[in-house]
């Protein structure tokens, strides 16, 4: 998400794979694409309610307050680069369109009401990933996983995407929703100087990436909640 006072912001939902089907079937690959469409729409229709409900109706006017996944799609951002990440196990980020936001629309806690607009995202995933558990042990859980094309194992990877997209959406890095949530928090010079960090958040992202800070935050955190579901 981006924040800005005097223009539009947009708040957007991020992807990375966190493995490759190197042992590529098509009917796994288009599961998980599948999964991955919903669960973006879902988590950006999520951040449109919650605007409209404090006070921009911004995405409403521009038919964004939907989970109709062509309102929320970017053929490139959230199919093409997903699908060579899931192929080629290669750090990539993929998106959906990010959400409009007008911060003019929130009144003068505009910084507090943004903060939870960037909540409700990541949050949106954590309630289909609970979902998601709930219809994984009805069907037998583990055992039931003896089908790979099975509806327990369509839970199974609908649980594991939405908890890595709420945790990863959840860093507190400039342009993910963590990082809308961290400025909301900040105040005076503090929260200036953090907003001046945004033009680089993706160099930021890619560093944690590359460097495997990101995997030394990410995957402990990860794994308890999985831990918790599953």
């Amino acid at each position: 998400m981006k924040s800005s006072r005097c223009e539009g912001a947009g708040a957007q939902s991020l992807w990375y794979a966190q493995s490759g089907l190197l042992n590529i079937d098509p009917i796994l690959l288009l599961m998980e694409l599948l999964v991955l469409i919903v669960s973006l729409s879902i988590h950006e229709a999520a951040h449109a309610w919650s605007a409209y409900r404090l006070g921009d109706n911004t995405a409403r006017r521009l038919g964004r307050l939907t989970i109709n996944p062509a309102a929320h799609i970017d053929v490139f951002g959230t199919i093409v680069l997903p699908l060579i990440a899931m192929v080629s196990n290669l750090p990539i980020i993929g998106y959906a369109k990010p959400v409009p936001v007008d911060t003019r629309n929130l009144g003068h806690d505009w910084r507090q009401k943004f903060m939870l607009i960037a909540a409700a995202g990541p949050a949106s995933n954590l309630v289909i990933a609970i979902v998601g558990a709930v219809v994984f042990h009805t069907l037998g859980g583990f055992e039931g996983l003896t089908d790979r094309y099975s509806l327990v194992a369509f839970a199974n990877r609908l649980v594991r995407l939405n908890v890595l997209l709420a945790v990863f959406n959840m860093l507190p890095v400039p342009m993910l929703d963590g990082g809308n949530v961290l400025a909301g928090l900040l105040k005076g010079q503090v929260a200036q100087l953090y907003d001046n960090l945004r033009p680089y958040g993706f160099l930021i992202l890619y560093g944690l990436l590359l460097t495997g800070a990101f995997a030394a935050v990410v995957y402990p955190i990860y794994d308890v909640v999985l831990g918790w579901l599953l």
